[in-house]
């Protein structure tokens, strides 16, 4: 399997520590957010890595070059008229996450500004009805309404992990429990090629959205540490909970 490491936003609400540093080599216990990722798909088998970045990328490479120093293999995809949002990202680095002899062959997707000791090994197989599986978390604080809602448990093979179908938020019964996108999926390729974009840049929530409304999106709960590192103040906490 091969994953994507997103690296390109701006990191605008980390600011000053984002205007000489892209937001991925931000450190935690004294490491780049962006390592903690790729040590860890390392462990669990996954070595063949696709990064995109845009503000200070050069940074990124100069930092991680060719990844060989953690057994992995690093491509690039340099998004260097600005970045494209996340989605945008993904069907730019298309050609180096699809093989040709593999065009339906899922990869996995991490934002690389989240921090997480989520266990790579454990990924479900997407039902053959659904194009995606993200894992969600409980509702931190900055989004407590949440992303999706679970709707029922779906078929799997992989019994390690409850996959459940999700529901866009819109028009359902508030009932149903809310939870928030870890920015962690596995995703078919399908999943951005089923449909037509006109625009370059392209936000990730809409497909999500869309999709789920089709139910052809299905969703893990991920237990344990994940912290979306969006503010100075996000990263200060997290470096005092977490040992060096």
């Amino acid at each position: 399997m091969k994953a994507m490491i997103l690296a390109a936003g701006r990191g605008e609400r980390m600011r000053p520590l984002t205007d000489d540093c892209p937001k991925p080599l931000l450190k935690v216990a004294g490491i780049p957010l962006i390592e903690h990722h790729i040590v860890k798909l390392a462990q669990a088998g996954i070595t063949d890595i696709v990064i995109n970045h845009a503000w200070l990328g050069y940074k990124i490479e100069e930092y991680l070059q060719d990844g060989s120093q953690w057994g992995v293999s690093i491509r690039y995809s340099r998004e260097t008229q600005g970045a494209l949002e996340t989605a945008g990202g993904i069907i730019k680095a298309l050609p180096l996450l699809v093989e040709k002899d593999e065009p339906n062959a899922p990869f996995l997707v991490v934002n690389g500004d989240v921090y997480t000791d989520f266990d790579f090994t454990h990924i479900p197989l997407l039902p053959s009805d659904c194009l995606a599986n993200i894992w969600l978390v409980a509702n931190p604080e900055h989004n407590l309404k949440g992303d999706f809602l679970l709707a029922e448990e779906a078929s799997t093979l992989n019994k390690s992990n409850k996959v459940y179908n999700l529901t866009s938020k819109e028009n359902q019964p508030l009932q149903h429990q809310a939870y928030t996108f870890s920015g962690i999926a596995l995703y078919k390729p399908e999943f951005f090629t089923a449909h037509s974009h006109d625009a370059a840049i392209l936000p990730l929530g809409p497909l999500l959205r869309e999709t789920a409304e089709n139910l052809e999106l299905s969703g893990t709960i991920l237990k344990g540490q994940w912290t979306d590192v969006g503010t100075p103040e996000r990263l200060n906490e997290l470096n005092k909970i977490i040992p060096c």
